[in-house]
């Protein structure tokens, strides 16, 4: 009986692909090539970048950047990390990345707690700011937060650029999910405070744990953008001892002169970080995306 079930399942399974297969048209393999031809193209830098943080100088000058290294070096990683002292900017980056990315999320939830299902009054016009703050450039506010920073002797410490991306993630994340919540299904919370529950019991027994998808793709993405930001980390960290790794990637250009072995290990120090922080939470963003998609 079971080994006629297995069979049976087996070839439903055969049917289903080869009935998937003929309904594929020419759009759908368009589509599929297209999406293989721009994997490989960003695959091949960090490929390239592979290959000669590992390689040779001597191989390098030798047969030039696309060769295969013969040996496994690490004397351009050692003298970046040495130079660039990669270690503490590597924890000032996560300290700072860490702390943005989950008082952000907090932040958000809470604004949108308020603005989504509290309904405050002028919650359009507040949500216009929130979006209208989205689109300000770095650039416009470098010098009042500068002014800012010196005058409460912030200046050049992490704290300040915490404060400050707290501030301009929390402002997407308020806005994202003031939309989401405006359409919470509202039996859950008249059962909630049938049972009595009070507005912060709703919101952190109900309203965070069905929301908990969305806030697991907010705090992904805003690791990863705090990690990237070089502009106001290289404005308000002067000290090399508060650096982070963009800012340390890119004042290392201007001080040592580097060869592009150099160069590449310093890269592929820079992005590794990201990469293994996006391996580890791959399935909460896709389990996001997917939970939103069928919303």
């Amino acid at each position: 009986m079971t080994a006629t079930l297995t069979r049976t399942a087996a070839g439903r399974h055969r049917t289903t692909r080869r009935t998937l297969a003929r309904r594929r048209g020419p759009a759908a393999w368009i589509t599929l090539t297209a999406l293989v031809v721009l994997t490989v193209g960003i695959l091949v830098p960090f490929a390239l970048i592979a290959l000669n943080a590992f390689k040779p100088p001597a191989q390098y000058s030798a047969h030039g950047p696309l060769s295969f290294p013969d040996r496994f070096y690490t004397g351009g990683i050692q003298t970046f990390w040495d130079t660039a002292d990669f270690g503490r900017a590597l924890w000032n980056s996560v300290l700072i990345s860490g702390c943005v990315c989950v008082l952000a999320v907090l932040l958000s939830i809470l604004n949108a707690y308020a603005l989504g299902i509290g309904r405050v009054k002028g919650r359009t016009w507040i949500l216009g700011a929130f979006l209208i703050a989205n689109f300000l450039p770095q650039e416009g506010l470098v010098y009042p937060l500068y002014d800012l920073a010196k005058a409460t002797g912030l200046y050049d410490s992490q704290l300040a650029v915490i404060i400050i991306f707290t501030v301009i993630q929390a402002a997407f994340g308020t806005y994202l999910l003031s939309s989401v919540l405006s359409s919470f299904p509202q039996e859950l919370l008249e059962a909630a405070r049938m049972d009595g529950a009070g507005r912060a019991r709703i919101l952190w027994r109900v309203v965070v744990p069905v929301s908990r998808p969305t806030l697991g793709v907010l705090l992904v993405f805003f690791f990863i953008w705090t990690w990237n930001e070089f502009f106001l980390p290289l404005v308000f960290l002067v000290s090399n001892a508060n650096q982070t790794v963009p800012v340390a990637l890119g004042t290392l250009q201007g001080q040592h002169i580097m060869n592009p072995l150099t160069t590449s290990g310093a890269a592929l120090l820079g992005v590794f970080p990201t990469i293994i922080f996006f391996l580890i939470f791959q399935r909460t963003l896709t389990r996001g995306v997917t939970v939103g998609a069928i919303k």
